[in-house]
């Protein structure tokens, strides 16, 4: 496997391919150099460079700079900053003090106690490691015993952190926060021990195909002489391949690079081109085609999009897949699919179980990603500037958000004796104020902040929802972390583990996300009433109905009617659990 480059960035830029020759993968953009010698050695090799995926609203977003609707970003700001100057100063001229401090109040309230009880979360998600130990000592398989235990532990963190939170009668604030950050943390630890779990069924089926193998060898006059009838492949002529002048190409900010020898490199170059027309090909495709292809890539790791580019390249095969007998050929394919599931595909060639250990699993929780894998694409460094801008646009940004609350959103609580249209009137506006700021603080400032302490290089947490003319589109798109864990640890296993239809798995995903947020919603109101449980179920036909030609073809009016079911969604939910 190639070596990561671990040098300066290097000066010459004509060797790189251009932007038009990258590919788009899941995770970033992969280039690849033309054959090249540099000054400090004359062998030929080329350079694979990967670029990571920035959010759309990250100042270091070069897309972004460029987009012709920027100006509408710093207008948002300004205006939101002129009006929290203005709404100061009313308060002020009204009541002496800029802005009042019950909502403070509320929420610092055993706040300590409160910090702790997280901590406390956190680490006990650490019980999933001696599990995911014992599975790879063979004490006990995770078929079906490992899985029982994942599933009461997974219900035992989260029972009791919902009755901590009954038990300390805590405001809406602190019980939605630890709830909510309970299942993250349920979710992660999922996600953890399915993955090894399943590292584990496949290593104990390659073991056993290679005994197979071992077997089937005896008619050919065993290994020994199997192998020599394989024979071996032959060596690139690395003269014949294209060469430039000494140098190095340039590596963009924030990517990695590894070498490759040149015949390599011109096999994966005819790959990521046959790819890109394959795409090219494709754009005509529905939005319901778009949702099956990204759900089956998303049933792949994330790193493990790159590797199914470079795979076909750089394939670490059995010798004996090139045996003239097709059977034992086959069963030679089959080992070294198998075994290419227990290495990581990225340059550490974390391979399992040496994955399996508390640094790791350490490492894991400090990334902003609810789905394991054994490697993740990462930076070169960690840019302390960029987390001092994080930590103040996050600070800053809940100063705002704070306003709104105290401000705009407490005053107009709704009660039962209120006209109910007035009410909605009242708290559209405000609502959705706070929901974009309470969006952007967790997926812009927390999560690129989390994920350049831990030098996660994937940083698309989210896409362009605000563009999105259909709910399914929408739920895609706003929160990429749990959409992907959704996909990798439900929608999937139900299609490809339990045989369900495409339709069914989608129902009952959507069931379980409904059953989540209506459990958030009992236990910040302390009250069962199923209305956010019934609104996310009632998605499902506005999604059938969406995919309607007439509908369709009319992209502004699904946005329309999106943003108006989004605007009046919140303030609903807000109303009805309240005042009824």
């Amino acid at each position: 496997m190639a070596t990561i480059v671990s040098s300066s960035p290097p000066k010459d830029k004509s060797l790189l391919e251009g932007k038009r020759d990258g590919f788009n993968t899941t995770e970033g953009t992969l280039y690849v150099s033309k054959p090249y010698r540099s000054k400090n050695s004359r062998k030929l090799r080329a350079l694979i460079t990967f670029t990571p995926r920035k959010s759309a609203f990250d100042t270091n977003n070069e897309a972004s700079g460029v987009n012709e609707f920027r100006g509408f970003f710093s207008l948002f700001w300004v205006s939101i900053f002129l009006w929290t100057v203005r709404t100061y100063i009313t308060s002020i001229e009204a009541s002496g003090v800029p802005l009042k401090l019950d909502f403070a109040t509320m929420f610092s309230q055993d706040a300590i106690t409160l910090a702790i009880s997280d901590f406390v979360l956190v680490l006990s998600t650490g019980l999933c490691v001696p599990i995911a130990m014992a599975i790879n000592k063979g004490w006990i398989r995770y078929y079906w015993t490992g899985l029982v235990l994942q599933h009461l532990l997974q219900t035992m963190i989260l029972f009791t952190a919902i009755t901590w939170t009954f038990n300390r009668k805590w405001p809406w604030v602190q019980s939605g926060f630890l709830t909510l950050h309970s299942l993250v943390m349920v979710m992660k630890m999922h996600s953890y021990l399915s993955v090894n779990g399943h590292l584990h069924s496949v290593s104990q089926q390659s073991r056993l195909l290679l005994r197979q193998i071992e077997r089937a060898t005896l008619e050919f006059g065993g290994l020994d002489q199997a192998l020599k009838d394989a024979g071996t492949p032959g060596t690139s002529n690395e003269n014949s391949m294209e060469t430039t002048r000494s140098g190095t190409p340039d590596i963009p900010e924030g990517s990695s690079s590894s070498y490759i020898d040149p015949s390599a490199a011109n096999l994966l170059r005819k790959r990521l081109t046959a790819m890109a027309a394959k795409q090219d090909n494709n754009v005509h495709f529905t939005e319901r085609n778009h949702s099956r292809e990204s759900t089956n890539s998303s049933t792949i790791s994330s790193s493990s999009t790159i590797a199914d580019v470079t795979e076909e390249a750089v394939p670490l095969q059995h010798p004996l897949v090139s045996h003239p007998d097709q059977e034992l050929s086959t069963l030679a394919k089959e080992y070294s699919d198998l075994q290419g599931e227990l290495v990581s595909p990225g340059p550490g060639n974390v391979s399992w179980p040496n994955n399996v250990t508390w640094k790791n699993f350490a490492e894991y929780q400090l990334i902003p990603t609810l789905v394991y894998e054994l490697e993740y694409p990462r930076t070169n460094k960690i840019r302390p500037l960029y987390i001092f801008e994080k930590t103040v646009a996050t600070f800053g940004t809940f100063a705002l958000l704070y306003t709104v609350t105290e401000s705009f959103i407490l005053p107009l609580t709704p009660t039962s004796e209120q006209s109910f249209f007035r009410s909605l009137l009242d708290l559209a506006l405000p609502f959705m104020m706070a929901y974009l700021l309470l969006f952007y603080i967790i997926f812009e400032c927390i999560c690129n902040g989390f994920a350049e302490l831990s030098r996660f290089a994937d940083r698309q947490f989210y896409e362009d929802w605000w563009n999105s003319v259909s709910w399914d589109e929408f739920s895609r798109k706003w929160n990429k972390p749990v959409h992907g864990f959704l996909l990798r640890h439900v929608y999937a296993p139900l299609i490809y583990n339990c045989g369900f239809s495409r339709t069914t798995a989608m129902l009952f995903t959507f069931f379980l996300s409904a059953c989540a947020h209506e459990l958030v919603m009992v236990v910040v109101t302390k009250k069962i009433r199923l209305y956010l449980f019934t609104l996310q179920l009632v998605q499902i036909p506005m999604i059938l109905l969406s995919r309607h030609p007439i509908i369709k073809r009319n992209k502004l009016m699904g946005n329309v009617v999106f943003w108006l079911g989004l605007y009046a969604g919140f303030p609903l939910l807000c109303v009805a659990y309240v005042a009824y």
